[in-house]
């Protein structure tokens, strides 16, 4: 029976996917760029043969022959690696989109993964950089390859000359691959480590410029940045450190490469003296030595290419391996909207029970913040199923039993930290171009007046975040497109805490009207939106303590006015 440590890591899993669906670029890549090093080693080649034999004959015909034969090889040279690299870099590129698209697409699926707690800067990271870097494999088989016919052929050739300089040659490339394979495995270790702590800065940035405001707000943005700078100047160490290991390894093998060239040359010049080997073999082998060294240097630098596009590798498994945090069901809720929450403790919830019928206007009061928090998460299906204790049933089904693609269909769960995105109005609010009630959604959200500021009106720009908008007007945006949706269950978390109380209470009228008959949860303290509510749930230290009117609720009850009260 196969152990654990028997099974294929999924980075290698990765990168035989890589090279299995590109085999035939990496074909045609490998013939194109083995025929350009081949032309490449014929130049001193030809060289040598001049030397041997027209300038002994001091014939124009000879001459004639040798010019055109060098043209012949300049030209090889010339064409095979231009339409080789270019078979090669779009295979390349290719894969590597394939692979981002794969990354992505892992990070937007309904159901997380459990990604061993990378966030999402992280995963950004592993989406590009490393996406990119695993590609790379594409390029350094066939380069490998070449290179190693480059080597075999002036081996050859200088064997020829006399067998000494081709065994030095080979022996000579041994020897340099093994002391560079070597220290290739610390490259690899370090590249990843690097690339681990980049991503981890990436996902600090992230996290910054995501509450940059309320930083600023109560004036935690120094301590903020200062945990950033810790986490940058730990990559830039890292970096250094990776830096130095690359330079390193760079100046070892181009000293080692250096010294086999010198070698190949004094062994020459030592046989031409002594009549071992004629003037246009030394020729050839003076001009074979140099040649060497290029693809002796491409040869040498792949082990590194390959520790680097495993270590990338090996991160996107974290991803692309990881199972979901949870198996949801193949079921789908039945059409209406009665909404049941039963029994349910998760964070600061300590057995929440309610129930909304199908077509009611029910607002929960939380007294406590997290506890709205933790009540979102759980409907919203960001804490799973299996992550608490309880039930919540979406017309009559349970969740675990639901599909997640089913549910957040049947029921939108709109937080108050709703995303804006770089677009326009319009592709804000109605992102698939398909709501049927679209003017409707701008109307109740009161974003009317924001629409009317701008002649482009819902085609007005919006810059990523928002970032040309105030903050009632984004809360208003992002109302607008929770109400848009039209779903058979709407909730909503805070959606008027950044707009005017005269604004508010038209906002909440205006819900109340569009969504009659259907399900509405509001989540919220805003005595506007309590008020338009069919009944309120009191939510205080992780259970429901009250259920009545809001009027009904101010009139008998101290904590809820002072809770309320404005």
């Amino acid at each position: 029976m196969a152990t654990d440590t028997q099974r294929p890591r999924p980075g290698a899993a990765i990168l035989r996917t890589a090279l299995r669906r590109n085999i035939g670029a990496m074909i045609a890549g490998t013939v194109l760029m083995g025929l350009y090093q081949a032309a490449e080693t014929a130049f001193p080649i030809a060289l040598g043969l001049i030397v041997e034999h027209t300038m002994q004959d001091r014939s124009l015909g000879s001459l004639g022959v040798s010019i055109g034969s060098l043209a012949v090889i300049i030209t090889t040279v010339s064409l095979s690696w231009r339409f080789g690299m270019r078979v090669l870099q779009k295979a390349n590129t290719t894969e590597a989109h394939r692979w981002r698209v794969q990354v992505a697409a892992c990070g937007l699926q309904p159901v997380a993964r459990d990604v061993d707690g990378l966030k999402s800067g992280e995963i950004l990271t592993i989406a590009t950089e490393d996406a990119d870097q695993t590609a790379d494999i594409i390029e350094v088989v066939p380069l490998l390859v070449s290179s190693l016919v480059a080597v075999v052929v002036a081996a050859v050739a200088l064997s020829l000359a006399d067998i000494r300089l081709g065994l030095l040659v080979i022996v000579g490339t041994v020897g340099i691959l093994s002391i560079l394979a070597v220290m290739s495995k610390r490259i690899g270790s370090s590249t990843q480590e690097q690339q681990a702590k980049v991503a981890r800065a990436g996902a600090k940035v992230a996290d910054l410029i995501i509450g940059l405001r309320p930083l600023h707000g109560f004036g935690g943005n120094h301590a903020a940045f200062g945990s950033y700078r810790r986490v940058s100047t730990d990559a830039k160490r890292q970096a250094i450190t990776v830096a130095r290991v690359n330079g390193a390894y760079a100046g070892t093998a181009l000293a080692l490469n250096a010294v086999l060239a010198a070698a190949v040359s004094l062994t020459a010049g030592c046989l031409a003296f002594e009549g071992r080997i004629s003037i246009g073999e030394l020729v050839m082998a003076v001009g074979l030595a140099q040649f060497i060294m290029e693809p002796l240097k491409m040869f040498s630098e792949m082990p590194k290419y390959v520790m680097i596009a495993r270590a990338s590798a090996e991160r996107m498994a974290l991803v692309l391996s990881a199972p979901p945090v949870t198996v949801p069901g193949p079921e789908r809720p039945a059409p209406g909207g009665d909404l049941e929450v039963d029994g349910v403790r998760h964070g600061t919830l300590r057995g929440v029970k309610f129930t909304v019928a199908a077509g009611e206007f029910v607002a929960i009061a939380p007294y406590q913040p997290r506890a709205a928090a933790d009540l979102v998460a759980v409907l919203a299906v960001n804490a799973a199923p299996p992550a608490y204790e309880g039930v919540v049933r979406l017309g009559g089904q349970e969740l675990a039993d639901l599909s997640v693609e089913a549910v957040r269909e049947h029921m939108l769960v709109n937080p108050y930290d709703a995303e804006i995105f770089g677009g326009t109005l319009r592709t804000n609010i109605d992102p698939s171009g398909s709501s049927r009630t679209l003017s409707e959604a701008v109307e109740a959200s009161m974003l009317t007046d924001v629409v009317a500021l701008h002649r482009d009106g819902l085609d007005y720009a919006v810059r990523d975040r928002g970032a040309n908008l105030s903050g009632g007007q984004r809360q208003r945006l992002s109302l607008a497109r929770a109400l848009a949706a039209d779903t058979d269950v709407l909730v909503l978390h805070n959606p008027t805490t950044a707009v005017d109380a005269v604004t508010e209470q038209l906002i909440a009228r205006n819900i109340a009207k569009l969504r009659r008959g259907r399900t509405t949860v509001v989540i919220t303290s805003s005595p506007a939106l309590l008020d338009a509510a069919d009944r309120v749930l009191v939510l205080d230290e992780g259970v429901i303590t009250a259920e009545d009117t809001h009027r009904n609720l101010l009139a008998g009850d101290e904590e809820y006015c002072l809770a309320v009260a404005r």
